[in-house]
């Protein structure tokens, strides 16, 4: 092509291009403004504040795909278009090929959409595309939760004395007898433990503080943590594997010493993330012969539902847990009945 085409063909690309640079600029200023307050209102973690913008910033992508340029110009069949695609559409960026978007993922992505559009038309008196979409209710299913046998494998699965198996069996003690969310063990400091009282404090949604008794198990690999494991992962120490890889010498690593008051942290002293908490649960679920499904949330389940079988109240298990609403706790009762219910066809001559 001849250097007048192409400088003719680039002049023809640029005013379809500049529309669509505007349209990202104004879509990201929306959807920041909405999550900023959303934050305020109704207090959003910085998890679900990050939740909602990925929602949100896919939901953009293909408006303007569609070419819808502006917020004020979407319509209730555009969102509606576009949860069909969710339903059919194979999920971008996964390991799992073909795999689709769950109900749940879906309905929460459209609340999501429909409190931005809501969001717009009060404070700029946009029209609101998403006022007439019916909510999507999915059927909740009963959370999965480990038996209190299938609890200690997993428990005992962390074997040896090196300072990341250390910290792995804190990690999965304290998961097991507190009830946290994964969020919630990842922002704790040191100085949230009072280990002299067998009590942590910890800050869940909505940036508010509860207090959970620890159990002598988990308060013991703690302090095995605390006084053996973390000043080397620090580097205050150096850390000398056990463990040879493939034949090769074992080796010793020597981190760099950093002063930190997070609780659980990584060789070096960098902060444990919740990634690394998922990833670590899941391996020793698999050393223990347990289910893929295991996370740290399965811990959680697990914690209030062996509670509540040996007879703790349900406004106890509510506080430990962090939830505002009781009837959040409740999905425990049913899960105990349907325990309850498998015993007795089980079981029963006549069942």
């Amino acid at each position: 092509m001849p250097t007048r085409d192409i400088i003719e063909a680039a002049f023809a690309q640029a005013p379809s291009e500049l529309p669509i640079k505007r349209a990202r600029a104004a879509f990201e200023k929306d959807i920041a403004e909405f999550v900023a307050q959303m934050q305020v209102e109704r207090g959003f973690s910085s998890h679900t504040a990050a939740a909602y913008r990925r929602d949100l910033e896919q939901y953009a992508r293909a408006m303007i795909g569609r070419g819808v340029l502006s917020a004020r110009k979407i319509e209730s069949g555009d969102i509606q278009s576009y949860a069909g695609d969710l339903r059919s559409n194979p999920i971008e960026n996964t390991r799992v090929r073909g795999r689709l978007y769950s109900p749940t993922s879906v309905a929460r992505k459209l609340a999501s959409i429909r409190s931005f559009h809501k969001f717009l038309a009060r404070e700029r008196s946009y029209p609101d595309p998403g006022a007439r979409l019916e909510s999507v209710r999915t059927p909740r299913g009963l959370p999965r939760v480990l038996s209190i046998e299938d609890v200690r494998e997993l428990l005992s699965a962390p074997r040896g004395a090196e300072p990341l198996t250390l910290r792995d069996r804190a990690i999965l003690e304290l998961l097991y007898a507190t009830g946290m969310r994964a969020s919630e063990m990842c922002q704790l400091r040191v100085g949230d433990l009072m280990l002299e009282d067998r009590i942590v404090r910890c800050k869940g949604k909505g940036d508010k503080w509860r207090m959970v008794p620890l159990s002598k198990a988990a308060t013991r690999a703690l302090e095995e943590y605390l006084g053996l494991a973390r000043p080397q992962l620090l580097g205050v120490t150096p850390i000398q594997s056990d463990k040879p890889k493939r034949g090769r010498p074992r080796k010793i690593v020597t981190p760099t010493r950093r002063r930190s008051d997070v609780l659980f942290v990584e060789e070096g002293g960098s902060a444990f993330v919740r990634l690394t908490l998922y990833t670590l649960v899941r391996r020793y679920a698999s050393e223990a012969g347990l289910p893929g499904w295991v996370s740290p949330h399965t811990l959680r389940h697990s914690f209030a539902t062996h509670l509540l079988q040996n007879g703790a109240d349900l406004r106890a298990i509510q506080e430990m847990l962090g939830h505002a609403d009781i009837a959040t706790t409740q999905i425990y009762t049913h899960v105990e009945t349907a325990h309850l219910r498998r015993s007795f066809q089980k079981s029963h001559p006549r069942a």
